[in-house]
């Protein structure tokens, strides 16, 4: 939507009417120059650089080389990423130590879980018995 704004901005100055174009809260991000075959569009926040050609009124912006080939190679880093990550899943290791873990870390682990639970549900049952003497009209005495 913002790039079909600006190119019909750039449009009309080109034909020497004046424009006053509503944008976004950060104007100066994009850069729009004119080239042989359509527009380069300047990111300078980031540097990227795009290119983009009009047609029937309407902007099309598309990566610039240098930008497609960074991201098909993120792309690939990516899928063989995810082929490892599949590995480890199918060959039943973690992604740390390689192995699972034994029966007396998941014994304790289970341990710390247990006492956790009995200590939030004791408090529970504590805060609903106070609520019931609460509706019951008998406030206990904290003093």
């Amino acid at each position: 939507m913002i790039i079909r704004r600006t190119a019909f901005a750039v449009l009309l100055l080109a034909a020497g009417i004046p424009v006053a174009v509503a944008q976004e809260t950060n104007t100066d991000r994009y850069t729009l120059e004119k080239s042989e075959s359509g527009f380069v569009r300047l990111d300078r926040q980031t540097g990227a650089v795009t290119l983009c050609t009009e047609a029937d009124g309407t902007l099309t912006c598309r990566m610039a080389a240098d930008e497609r080939a960074a991201y098909d190679e993120d792309l690939a880093r990516l899928e063989k990423r995810v082929e490892a990550l599949e590995k480890q899943i199918a060959d039943g290791t973690t992604a740390g130590s390689g192995e699972l873990p034994s029966d007396a870390e998941i014994d304790r682990s289970i341990g710390i879980m247990e006492r956790f639970m009995r200590a939030f549900f004791g408090l529970v049952q504590e805060f609903q018995g106070e609520q019931q003497e609460n509706q019951q009209g008998t406030v206990p005495d904290r003093t």
